[in-house]
């Protein structure tokens, strides 16, 4: 098995992404792996987090930061559900419990509810909003509907407008489905009309299965009676969909746009951090809170199974160092079948996100990244561009230099 790495949550700050109105939301996209996280709550008075809830995560949160600055990050089910009221008492308590320190907040929201007031108070209190979007009109209404079974394409451009409007910073929060994953070009180029300079593309990889706690979707492990949803991501299709993207960003946009991906794969190459948990060598050390207190291993593991605890009994610290979370955040690198260990890319993808690992591996071991395929595909095609760029650093000059080497040898094939 090698060598164990420890997982030490000492290493990097305590990350809490917290949901003010749990999985409610005032869209039924097909795909969301959150909708079905209701049913955890159900028979519940309220899915809102309280005042008081809302006060003691703040002075809790902030005062288990060992860094200087510290991160608020909003998310949900749809944020803005919970009403402004809530988040201008929410920069209130940050600032009584700061004590000087710096804050920072990102929100992410389906821009639905996006308003002038809105805007005005993300501007005026820095706020960084992330906005779900998966492309133009045909791409984003394929499963991003509303419960009444309608497109919310127009909608959420008005909200993206307005955030333009007031000179609000945000970003593109965007799943890649079956559908989408044809169209690369066309989605890259949409973002970058409407002014997306930063963006992030996350894979749908699901499993339905029988729980008794009434969820559909399904942990890494071995379940019996499985199936993905139609709308999951073809392995190969996922890694094309990244060449397409690659190639035109590397060509003309390096420096202006950024893709998550993208960055994350430099670090790696530069041997630097990822600056994303699905890439590092351990996870772990983001969790996610419920409204009403609860604290579960990760946004994408909120299974009864992965509960650490709820802040009205238990610190934030005594449950993101707890030992089920550090096995939690080791078994990452840890748990790596052979195939993993021995791939010439393992150090940047360092078998990507846990719960995608549910795929065996050419002998049949358990534990292999679904996306594998298609990651190497990827891997394989940015490399000698990766490494040119990484050059570039090494001898401090701009990465940007890659374009013209790129030009040159793209035009070639």
């Amino acid at each position: 098995m090698g060598k164990t790495i420890a997982y030490n949550p000492l290493d990097y700050p305590i990350y809490v992404m917290a949901k003010p109105v749990g999985a409610m939301c005032n869209l039924d996209c097909s795909y969301c792996y959150y909708l079905e996280k209701g049913e955890l709550y159900r028979g519940q008075r309220s899915n809102r987090m309280t005042d008081e809830m809302l006060e003691k995560f703040t002075e809790e949160y902030i005062n288990c930061q060992t860094t200087p600055e510290v991160l608020f990050t909003w998310h949900g089910g749809e944020t803005l559900l919970r009403g402004l009221d809530f988040f201008r008492k929410a920069v209130a308590l940050q600032k009584r419990y700061a004590k000087g320190r710096p804050i920072a907040n990102s929100i992410q929201t389906n821009g639905i509810l996006l308003n002038d007031e809105w805007c005005r108070f993300f501007k005026e209190n820095n706020f960084l909003v992330g906005i779900s979007i998966d492309g133009p009109e045909h791409v984003h209404d394929r499963y991003r509907k509303d419960k009444g079974g309608r497109g919310s394409f127009a909608r959420v451009m008005k909200g993206i407008e307005l955030l333009q409007k007031h000179q609000v910073e945000f970003n593109t929060l965007s799943v890649v489905n079956d559908y989408n994953a044809h169209y690369a070009l066309e989605t890259y180029r949409f973002f970058k009309e409407i002014g997306s300079c930063y963006m992030q593309f996350s894979p749908i990889v699901e499993r339905w299965g029988d729980r008794p706690d009434g969820l559909e979707l399904l942990p890494p492990g071995e379940f019996p009676d499985t199936e993905m949803p139609p709308w999951c991501v073809d392995p190969l299709d996922y890694g094309q969909f990244y060449c397409d993207i690659f190639d035109e960003w590397v060509c003309n946009d390096v420096g202006r746009y950024f893709v998550q991906m993208f960055d994350a794969t430099l670090a790696g190459v530069v041997g630097a951090a990822p600056g994303v948990c699905i890439y590092g060598k351990t996870c772990g050390h983001a969790a996610a809170m419920e409204y009403n207190g609860d604290v579960y291993a990760c946004d994408h593991f909120v299974f009864p199974e992965y509960k650490r605890g709820n802040i009205k009994t238990d610190t934030l610290v005594s449950m993101m160092l707890s030992p089920e979370q550090m096995a939690f955040g080791n078994a990452k690198r840890n748990t790596l079948p052979r195939q993993c260990r021995e791939c010439r890319f393992l150090n940047l993808c360092n078998g990507e996100c846990p719960k995608n690992r549910i795929s065996k591996t050419v002998t049949g071991e358990p534990g292999l990244n679904y996306l594998c395929a298609g990651l190497q595909k990827y891997y394989a095609h940015v490399m000698p561009y990766m490494n040119y760029m990484a050059e570039e650093l090494k001898n401090q000059r701009p990465p940007a230099n890659v374009m013209q080497y790129a030009r040159e040898h793209l035009n070639k094939k």
